[in-house]
């Protein structure tokens, strides 16, 4: 599906992110940036706590009959 981006080299990289700065600006790029720094950190907080209470659960015992 993606097999066009093995072609993309440095020089398409760096075209594309002088494209990405020019639209955007220098300032956004870093609210950006930041935005997605603290989202990581928000979702690694909140799989932790599931994480936590999944192991605080005990498995229920299956009848056999």
């Amino acid at each position: 599906m993606f097999d066009f981006l093995k072609n993309i080299g440095t020089a398409e990289i760096i075209i594309i992110a002088l494209i990405i700065l020019l639209i955007f600006g220098g300032k956004k790029l870093t609210e950006l940036a930041r935005g997605l720094g603290e989202s990581k950190k928000e979702f690694k907080k909140i799989k932790e706590e599931v994480k936590g209470v999944n192991e605080d659960e005990e498995p229920e015992e299956k009848e056999t009959s």
